[in-house]
């Protein structure tokens, strides 16, 4: 289907709905504050803790087993010194996503959402390193929220997505190809015309639109192709919405992995069989992360 019909029908589709989430106003001044090179810790820390809701889910973002403290950190001071203040805007922005969906209903489980976000995230992270990519946190974030469309489908279109999470047990096809053919549209469109709405920087809107085809990427084409591999990867493990696609991959095939080696010749060397062992001890790991973060705050 054409590309260009299919956002014409997500823009439509996300702008009739009139309770569509937002980003909070105080994550938004956080970020705007951020942009000044000359921001001091404690002017972002009392900012912060003017909204107590996305103030405790940083801190448990932060004494989670992706940043691993040597001790647990309880205060937000400490917290933005420990972090460095640049990524401080990472965490602002993947908690007011949270945040936006929290509590809310759909097609989808909402836990089963996260923990394959955030396995992406994780996983995202490890291949960033392994290719020298610079910025690891771009990587994990990028990760995070490559999949927000999906959550707009399963609690917006609940009726039509559900048709479709039935229609993939039955058909050997992809989640997105399923969404295509039944809806008109797929996560990545509509995730992209949320990411614009929301006002996300470009590569963030670039790996939403098209994790499933780094090679169109226009923004950065690498960062694309590290989201895609690491999507393959959990999508074959645990962390795969349940086991709801048929997904098999060979990645020498992938158009993902030829960008990758194209980056770094050094991952023609890379033992497969030994990083899928990392994926899987990461597992409990991502589970861990999600049943805190959705504890009670």
């Amino acid at each position: 289907m054409d590309k260009n019909l299919m956002l014409e029908r997500a823009e439509i589709l996300v702008g009739a709905v009139d309770d569509l989430p937002t980003i909070p106003i105080v994550a938004t001044k956080v970020l705007q504050l951020l942009d000044d090179p000359d921001v001091s810790v404690e002017a972002v820390a009392d900012l912060m803790l003017s909204d107590q809701v996305m103030t405790a889910r940083i801190m448990k973002l932060l004494n989670s087993p992706v940043y691993k403290p040597a001790q647990e950190i309880t205060s937000l001071k400490r917290a933005l010194v420990y972090l460095g203040l640049r990524h401080v805007r990472e965490l602002a922005l993947t908690t007011s996503v949270i945040n936006a969906f929290d509590g809310t209903t759909g097609a989808l489980e909402l836990n089963a959402f996260w923990e394959h976000s955030f396995g992406v995230g994780m996983v995202s992270k490890i291949i960033a390193k392994k290719i020298g990519y610079q910025d690891l946190e771009k990587a994990y974030i990028s990760g995070i929220i490559h999949d927000l469309g999906e959550v707009f489908l399963s609690n917006f279109l609940r009726e039509p997505f559900s048709d479709v999470l039935e229609y993939i047990k039955t058909h050997p096809v992809k989640l997105v190809e399923a969404e295509a053919e039944l809806l008109g549209t797929t996560h990545c469109e509509i995730g992209l015309s949320m990411a614009r709405k929301w006002n996300f920087p470009e590569a963030y809107c670039d790996v939403i639109a098209h994790h499933h085809n780094p090679g169109e990427a226009v923004v950065d084409p690498i960062l694309c192709a590290i989201v895609n591999l690491s999507d393959l990867f959990c999508t074959v493990r645990e962390l795969n919405y349940g086991g709801l696609e048929w997904i098999s991959f060979n990645l020498g095939d992938e158009e993902a992995w030829t960008i990758l080696k194209n980056e770094s010749p050094a991952l023609e060397q890379m033992d497969v069989e030994r990083f899928c062992y990392e994926l899987d001890d990461a597992i409990p790991d991502v589970k861990e992360l999600v049943a805190s973060i959705f504890s009670p705050l």
